[in-house]
């Protein structure tokens, strides 16, 4: 039973890419949106711009689907493509710098970074900007990274691949992986102290009209009202 379980989706996967290797419309609009999200977030950690992700995504799927035939399936189609977005990314981050040492920059990293964790927003107009604030908060946060630290991170806790996944991916040892996550986790909570510690002071108001209602209830209570 548990082969049978392991063999399906890989069955499904290759009448997929049967399909689109002969161009089949339905089969690559499938593709594509399977991986539409990893393949967009992985880009934008590297390039950290949505309309140059999206630009970098689209040339990879199109290298991908032109060079099917050459897919041997020695990783799952999701890696490969992913590898080749990640290359394309990579490229262009080159092409607008002279060199990218990664080592240089794990070893000397100043990241100014900030991160608030904040629950789903319950129809409360005040908690939807707040938590859209924080979303923005969160992107400049992953942004300011340094490029090693960024894209483990955004593998590991936002497309919540495994440690052996990412190790694969960007071709690294898995202490590695381990290592830069530590480094890009401690580089978040560092900032965070630093940016909003000053803030949290002014949390969890309560005056104005809250005040005031709270007072009117007291009195009314307490029949000291005239």
């Amino acid at each position: 039973m548990a082969k049978q379980q392991v063999k399906a989706p890989l069955a499904a996967e290759d009448a997929l890419l049967a399909r689109a290797r002969h161009r089949e419309e339905a089969a690559i609009r499938t593709i594509i949106r399977d991986n539409n999200r990893r393949l967009f977030r992985l880009a934008r950690s590297i390039v950290k711009d949505d309309s140059e992700a999206e630009d970098v995504v689209q040339e990879g799927y199109v290298r991908a689907f032109t060079k099917l035939a050459e897919f041997r399936g020695e990783s799952s189609l999701g890696t490969w493509l992913t590898r080749i977005v990640i290359n394309e990314a990579l490229g262009r981050l080159r092409r607008r710098r002279t060199t990218v040492d990664w080592e240089s920059v794990e070893a000397n990293s100043a990241a100014n970074a900030q991160i608030i964790p904040f629950p789903a927003s319950q129809g409360d107009p005040e908690r939807t900007m707040a938590q859209r604030e924080i979303h923005h908060i969160l992107e400049r946060a992953i942004d300011a990274l340094p490029e090693p630290f960024r894209v483990v991170l955004v593998a590991r806790l936002v497309e919540e691949m495994s440690v052996e996944e990412t190790a694969a991916l960007l071709e690294l040892r898995p202490q590695t992986v381990k290592t830069r996550l530590h480094r890009a986790r401690r580089l978040l909570c560092a900032d965070l102290e630093r940016q909003v510690g000053p803030m949290l002071t002014d949390v969890f108001p309560f005056d104005g009209a809250r005040c005031e209602r709270m007072a009117d209830t007291v009195i009314a209570r307490l029949a000291l009202g005239g």
